[in-house]
């Protein structure tokens, strides 16, 4: 095999949690008094972190205050509240326990709060993964590669024998920075079209076939 660790995104590749992400939002713009968004939009919000998603989510001019306080009340809700709707998606268990069978290293890499990425990944994935990394103090969040080449370190692996795996313009954009392969998932909260316009080769429709791909490769 190429690889000797797959790195991958958490939500939108790994675990439908849009519904979660949706929910805690409209909740920090509701108690705001600002009006809230379609569960739909927040799919082009996710991906580079919380403030950006609220930043967003908000109306435009939206001042400063008013957006730390949306950031402290959706990062204090979400926390608890992070997996009430999410789960993994369908066939991605099954990736990831044939992958460790292979003898690969496993691990999710994410954008998402440290205190609500943990508890997610450890309850649907904790058989398979060998870290789990989300944003904190520090360790500044993709499209840097720290989470990346931290996880690489950790788990005694070249970062250059890594996959990253992920399905936002912020993934690849980290995976170019890193100077690594990036498999995009298409069936994540990017389309295809998407995915390709932001400079995606790799591209995969599904947790089967891109299990193909790194086992065969």
């Amino acid at each position: 095999m190429n690889y000797d660790a797959i790195l991958f995104d958490y939500d939108g590749t790994v675990t439908d949690s849009i519904a979660d992400i949706a929910y805690a939002a409209n909740r920090a713009l509701r108690l705001a008094g600002l009006p809230e968004r379609e569960t739909a939009e927040y799919r082009s919000f996710a991906g580079n972190g919380a403030g950006f998603l609220l930043r967003r989510a908000a109306p435009a001019g939206t001042d400063g205050e008013t957006l730390q306080a949306l950031y402290d009340d959706y990062v204090a809700y979400y926390a608890d509240h992070a997996n009430d709707r999410s789960r993994p998606y369908d066939g991605v268990p099954e990736m990831l326990a044939a992958l460790k069978e292979a003898g690969l290293k496993l691990a999710v890499i994410s954008n998402k709060p440290d205190a609500a990425v943990q508890p997610g990944a450890r309850r649907f994935f904790a058989p398979w993964l060998t870290l789990v990394v989300g944003e904190k103090p520090g360790v500044r969040r993709k499209p840097w590669t720290d989470m990346l080449e931290a996880a690489a370190e950790e788990m005694g692996v070249a970062l250059a024998r890594c996959l990253y795996v992920g399905d936002t313009e912020v993934d690849l954009e980290t995976a170019r920075a890193a100077n690594i392969d990036c498999a995009a998932c298409t069936w994540g909260f990017r389309t295809r079209e998407q995915l390709v316009a932001a400079g995606a080769s790799l591209l995969f429709d599904s947790p089967a076939e891109l299990t193909a791909f790194i086992l065969e490769s």
